[in-house]
């Protein structure tokens, strides 16, 4: 609870925590405004794959153009200023640098430079969850190793998420249940970038003029973005994911006890101690009363009866039991939010979430009949959406994980809602990023 002050103490002493962003997109614009007026913080340069993209972007957030024109990171160094440049590495190379904001959301770029960044002694904080999602562990292990920190981002909803649930263990109070909310019905699974602006009540059109991408939009919808913040999740707290995957319950903040308790209970849960995400909108699509389709939540037990009669005496909403309780948080504020794990990494060599097993994995499935010879496109994609797995169940079928499902030619045939398989597509294993998710695998594969 004293970021704040040790971030004005560095101000005070002319020692600002350095940091680096690559990638210049939603995300990190939303960071980059805060960061230009928290004390403490030097925005010493940023890397995007268009520099002209990332001066718009930081002209449209505010920043005089004096304040993103330096020529080089020692002059960046010197005035304060920040240089942008189309190359990342150097920027993780450049003198003075203290924390990494990795924000491309490209899983193999994500990988590349977050190894980087340990390799020159750098802090990362992953706002490339996808990336995450492929191979955390091992980048959390190799964080390790180099003695620099490894952590979610603050702001999205998995650091949000792991707040939640550290907190409560932190209190003696047993997880039940963790995760968020989302806008969820069966038939999202199917959409496709062409048919997604349909869900959302957009037209092609208007979704164009506002800049919005189709095929990220869809990875919200069908599921995989879901998938992929749940696999973060269960990595960084030992929670464990629904054998068939999430299930989505209709359930609003006042329900959650009721809803997020295991099935011997009456719950949805098969047992104690998983992740789900919940949705805003029943069944037949009506929308859930106090939904928590932006928020986040943790689900925790009473361990005896004296607690249990303090949730009562303090106003708790309880299941009808009384032992089971929620706490939650309405919203996330993504990118305006993400300076906690810069200080939180840089200050105090903490992170705010991070991945400490393999528990989980995303698994790509076919949304249609696949067809020998088609190329897969990805997260978001027509052919196939990410289905949260226990890691030891996605290992043991072969599972092709759904961060790697872009660009591979299937080598076989794929019915409709089966997954791929790493047999089914030909895929190169000399390419780094899966040689990396190989030695993940390796590396953390349990019984």
């Amino acid at each position: 609870m004293n970021l704040a002050a040790m971030l004005a103490r560095r101000a005070d002493e002319g020692r600002p925590l350095r940091v680096g962003v690559i990638g210049a997109g939603k995300f990190a614009a939303m960071y980059l405004a805060q960061a230009a007026r928290t004390p403490g913080i030097h925005v010493l340069g940023v890397a995007d794959l268009s520099v002209d993209r990332a001066r718009d972007t930081l002209g449209r957030i505010g920043w005089h153009e004096g304040r993103y024109r330096a020529r080089s990171f020692d002059e960046a160094r010197r005035t304060g200023a920040t240089c942008v440049t189309e190359d990342a590495l150097a920027l993780l190379a450049a003198d003075g640098l203290d924390v990494v904001v990795e924000a491309t959301g490209n899983p193999a770029a994500g990988i590349r430079h977050a190894l980087a960044a340990f390799e020159q002694g750098r802090h990362v904080v992953m706002v490339n969850v996808e990336g995450d999602a492929l191979a955390g562990p091992l980048l959390a292990q190799r964080a390790r190793e180099a003695g620099v920190v490894y952590s979610l981002a603050y702001g999205d909803q998995p650091a949000l998420i792991a707040e939640l649930v550290d907190w409560a263990r932190a209190a003696g109070l047993p997880v039940v249940a963790a995760g968020k909310g989302t806008k969820y019905l069966p038939a999202y699974h199917y959409s496709t970038p062409e048919t997604v602006w349909d869900h959302y009540g957009l037209s092609a059109e208007d979704a164009a003029a506002g800049g919005m991408n189709p095929q990220m939009f869809n990875s919200f919808l069908d599921g995989t973005k879901s998938a992929i913040e749940m696999a973060a999740v269960a990595n960084a707290t030992g929670l464990e994911a629904p054998a068939g995957g999430l299930g989505f319950p209709p359930c609003g903040a006042d329900d959650l006890p009721t809803v997020l308790r295991p099935a011997a209970d009456g719950g949805s849960l098969a047992h104690a101690g998983m992740v789900e995400v919940v949705s805003s909108l029943e069944r037949d699509g009506s929308p859930v009363a106090r939904d928590l389709r932006w928020g986040v939540y943790a689900v925790f037990g009473a361990p005896d009866d004296y607690v249990a009669r303090c949730f009562r005496e303090y106003g708790l909403r309880t299941d009808a039991s009384g032992r089971y309780a929620a706490m939650y948080k309405p919203y996330h504020l993504i990118g305006l939010e993400l300076g906690i794990s810069v200080a939180s990494a840089g200050l105090r060599r903490e992170a705010t979430g991070c991945p400490s097993g393999w528990m989980a994995d995303v698994v790509a499935v076919a949304k249609r009949d696949l067809a020998e010879g088609e190329y897969l496109d990805g997260e978001g994609g027509a052919t196939v959406w990410g289905r949260l797995a226990p890691a030891t169940q996605a290992a043991a079928s072969d599972a092709l994980p759904v961060g790697l499902a872009h660009g591979v030619r299937l080598r076989r045939a794929v019915a409709a809602d089966r997954p791929v398989r790493w047999a089914d597509v030909d895929i190169d294993e000399t390419d780094a990023t899966v040689a990396f998710r190989r030695a993940m695998e390796a590396a953390f594969k349990r019984a």
